[in-house]
C-alpha cells in the first residue's frame, strides 16, 4: 500500500482511529503512533546542529524536523526516531574513514580552495537504534502511575517474523528519511525508517544502508516489534533485533556477484549476501 492510513472500514473493525487535525498516524489498542515529514534543513539550523555535535560535517541532506513517534499512552513510555540523535550516534562511535581512491576528491568537496583531511567517519555510519523517552499522562497527578527508567535487556525470544506475513490489513504504514548523502555521486549513506500498524501488532525497521562504490557495502538494521494485548492498559511488550552486516566490495565480486555498482541500488537483493559482523536480541523492560 501506499504511505498513509487505511480503509475507515479497516480501522473500525480494529478499534482504531486516525490521528485528527491532519497529522499523519493512528491510535490503536493504546497506542498513538505518529510519523512526521519535513523538508531538509536550511544553512542556520545546520550550522546549529553543528555547534551542537562538535563538527564540522553533516550528511548533504538532513531531515532534521523528520520523526516517527509511537507512544504507549497509558504508561507514557515513547520510542521515536530522529536524525539527531543518530547523528549523536555516529559522532560517539566515530568509525574509521573508508579508504577508496574515489576519496581524494572529496577531500575538496566543502571548500575547493583548501584541502580537507578525511580524519572522521564521511559515511555517518550510526549505531542508532531509536530513542526512548517518558512522557508523563496529563491526566494522572502522580509519576508513579507512569512508567520509569525503561531499557532493553538482552533475551534469546526472536521476533516472529512469519507472523508479519498474514493476510492481516494494513492500518497504517510510513517510511521516514533521517538523513541522506551520495558521497559525491560515488554512493550512498541512507538512514531511514519504515513503520507498518496491522490490527494485531506494529513492526518498524530503520536502517542504515551505505554503498561505496568500488569499497564496501555496509547495512545496520534495528527491528521492533510490539504485539497487541488484550488489554491497552497492560505493560507493552517490544522484542528489538539488531544486525550489522558489512562486506567489501572485492569479496561481493568472488562470490559472483556483478561488478557494476548500478547492481546494488538495493539493499533488500543484497543483505543476505552480507556476512554479518554482529547482532544482538533485546526486549525492553519496564518498571512501574
Amino acid at each position: 500500500m501506499e504511505n498513509g492510513v487505511g480503509t475507515e472500514k479497516d480501522l473500525n473493525e480494529a478499534g482504531a482511529e486516525a490521528l485528527p487535525d491532519g497529522r499523519c498516524g493512528i491510535r490503536i489498542k493504546g497506542w498513538q503512533i505518529e510519523s512526521c515529514k519535513r523538508p531538509i534543513l536550511g544553512s542556520l539550523a545546520l550550522r546549529e546542529w553543528e555547534e551542537k555535535l562538535g563538527t564540522s560535517h553533516l550528511p548533504e541532506m538532513v531531515f532534521g524536523d523528520s520523526s516517527l513517534n509511537l507512544l504507549h499512552m497509558e504508561s507514557g513510555f515513547k520510542i521515536h526516531f530522529n536524525a539527531f540523535d543518530a547523528l549523536k550516534g555516529w559522532k560517539q562511535e566515530s568509525l574509521p574513514p573508508v579508504e577508496v581512491p574515489a576519496a581524494a576528491k572529496w577531500k575538496f568537496r566543502s571548500k575547493p580552495v583548501q584541502q580537507i583531511i578525511l580524519d572522521y567517519d564521511y559515511t555517518f555510519t550510526t549505531p542508532y537504534c531509536g530513542s526512548e523517552a517518558v512522557e508523563l499522562n496529563h491526566e494522572k497527578s502522580n509519576f508513579k502511575d507512569a512508567c520509569q527508567n525503561p531499557y532493553w535487556e538482552d533475551c534469546d525470544q526472536r521476533i516472529n517474523l512469519a507472523s508479519l506475513t498474514s493476510n492481516e490489513p494494513i492500518l497504517f504504514y510510513d517510511e521516514v528519511i533521517l538523513y541522506e548523502d551520495e558521497l559525491a555521486d560515488s554512493g550512498i549513506s541512507l538512514l531511514t525508517v519504515k513503520v507498518r500498524v496491522m490490527p494485531s501488532s506494529w513492526f518498524l525497521l530503520l536502517r542504515y544502508w551505505l554503498r561505496v562504490d568500488g569499497a564496501l557495502m555496509r547495512l545496520r538494521d534495528s527491528r521492533v516489534y510490539c504485539s497487541f494485548s488484550g488489554d491497552d492498559d497492560a505493560q507493552p511488550v517490544l522484542l528489538r533485533e539488531s544486525c550489522w552486516k558489512e562486506a567489501k566490495i572485492q569479496s561481493l565480486f568472488a562470490q559472483g556477484l556483478p561488478v557494476d555498482s548500478a547492481a546494488y541500488c538495493d539493499p533488500n537483493l543484497i543483505s543476505q549476501r552480507l556476512p554479518v559482523v554482529a547482532q544482538k536480541i533485546q526486549r525492553l523492560k519496564i518498571s512501574w
